[in-house]
């Protein structure tokens, strides 16, 4: 045994030497160049449902201001990344979808507890190796529907309310929460927040100060003793790379009952009822659903994904809602039109209109609609997307601003800013685009802004989710050629 350790050191310096004198049998067969790693090209795959929209330039806003309104639509060239995009806009099925996910989670979660007979197979505390791990939902174990336990039956019961005057049973909206959290990259790479000291400054001469408290704020969430969500943006000394991991709490259950508050006056009982529960409007936009259950919806699409996903799962790039301006550039199509359509003309030359609005004062039918459409029975803009003008305006993920895009980058422009609860509402506008069925033709153009409170559900206002591409391609969407 007293040689081993000598007999290996002589192996390696042996080996050393070799190598040093002789080269690698990878360095001879490149002449001693350096060609680069070769490695396999992740080829993405197209996402469900969505339409690739290619990199290329646009002139954003309005050649001439609308005197009409009196708005002015800022104007900038522009450049854009290519990205994938939902063919149509998210539908009540799609978003039924998530309602029922997060039903079932707090189901599940129910049948594991003692209360509930403790059914400890509903989640997985353990792993292949008996080891234990941070316990999970059990999602390959089916609820029992059909022929419950009385523990179980009041465990899937627990998460319904009945109406005590006409009896109706209905999910618990109050209880449908999704807790989510979000990992700020682009905060994290700013020199100015390096756990390092050493690493913020690039200034040689400056000796870096150990001490130095850096503050950082981050949003946080709980649910306090009376059910309620408390959100909370707070401020604490940078410690570790999870003061950047922000957490998310949000009911996601729509709000119905935004078709009366949008229109008093009106007889809307019916699609208070019936347009989200209803099987007959599957295909139709989901609407009341507020600008932060679309970004829950967007953290929550990620997730499911990624379940079913192996090692490529590290290359996918998360769902969430398209930039104002990646919204315009798509809603204009491959040729830059001011409508997703060529031309100015609302119909075409058989009679068809382009998209569903209002065509005259108080018709809401002429187009053939009274509210909202299926998605996807007008034709595509020449990107291959439905309804980017009409039907429902769709949430962006930038703050509204007047300044717009002159207040951004001209590659990729952005602004954000997550408003806190005690910020001034006035800052919790989120750009929204493509007008709606209760719209003239002048608010359906692609380059017009409009905005609404990130917290306001609207009748007339849904989404659909953006994913950046995980892999680049040359093609330029303009027709214009390539440098």
């Amino acid at each position: 045994m007293k040689y081993t350790i000598p007999f290996i050191l002589f192996t390696a310096t042996l080996c050393g030497l070799l190598v040093s004198c002789f080269g690698n049998s990878r360095a001879m067969q490149n002449g001693g160049e350096v060609t680069g790693q070769k490695g396999m090209a992740f080829n993405e795959p197209a996402p469900f449902g969505m339409i690739e929209v290619k990199r290329g330039y646009l002139k954003t806003g309005l050649e001439q201001n609308d005197s009409l309104w009196g708005t002015v639509t800022p104007s900038k060239d522009i450049s854009v990344d290519g990205f994938w995009m939902d063919q149509t806009e998210v539908t009540n099925s799609m978003y039924r979808q998530f309602v029922e996910w997060v039903r079932d989670s707090i189901i599940r979660e129910r049948l594991a507890d003692p209360q509930y007979g403790g059914d400890e197979t509903f989640k997985i505390e353990e792993d292949r190796n008996g080891d234990p791990v941070k316990p999970y939902l059990n999602w390959a174990k089916p609820i029992p529907w059909k022929k419950p336990t009385e523990e179980q039956e009041r465990a899937i019961q627990s998460v319904y309310y009945t109406h005590p005057i006409d009896g109706t049973v209905m999910l618990d909206a109050k209880q449908l929460i999704y807790r989510y959290e979000i990992f700020d990259y682009e905060k994290a790479a700013l020199r100015k927040y390096r756990l390092d000291p050493k690493e913020r400054s690039l200034n040689t001469d400056a000796p870096a100060d150990p001490d130095e408290v850096i503050m950082i704020s981050k949003d946080t969430a709980y649910v306090n003793d009376n059910g309620e969500i408390i959100r909370q943006t707070i401020e604490r000394p940078l410690s570790s790379l999870y003061d950047f991991l922000n957490t998310y709490i949000v009911n996601v259950y729509p709000d119905t009952t935004c078709w009366v508050n949008d229109f008093p006056n009106a007889q809307q009982e019916q699609y208070m009822k019936l347009y989200f529960s209803s099987p007959n409007y599957n295909d139709y936009p989901v609407v009341g659903v507020t600008w932060e259950q679309a970004e829950a919806f967007c953290a929550w699409r990620t997730n499911y994904l990624l379940r079913g996903l192996g090692p490529q799962a590290r290359y996918i790039q998360r769902y969430r809602l398209p930039t104002e301006i990646e919204w315009e550039y798509a809603a204009r199509g491959k040729e830059g039109n001011p409508y997703p359509w060529q031309g100015d003309e609302a119909k075409s030359k058989d009679g068809c209109f382009f998209a569903n609005f209002k065509p005259d004062r108080g018709n809401y039918t002429e187009d053939g609609n009274l509210i909202t459409s299926r998605v996807g029975i007008y034709g595509a803009n020449s990107n291959g997307l439905f309804d980017m003008a009409g039907n429902v305006a769709e949430w962006t993920s930038t703050v509204y601003t007047e300044a717009g895009v002159n207040a951004m980058a001209d590659l990729n422009p952005q602004l954000v800013y997550n408003a806190a609860k005690e910020d001034p509402y006035v800052l919790k506008r989120k750009s929204v685009r493509g007008g709606s069925w209760k719209d003239p033709m002048s608010l359906i153009k692609s380059a017009w802004r409009s905005w609404e409170y990130q917290n306001q559900p609207r009748s007339y206002v849904g989404f659909r989710c953006v994913r950046s591409k995980a892999s680049t391609t040359s093609a330029v969407s303009s027709g214009k050629k390539k440098k």
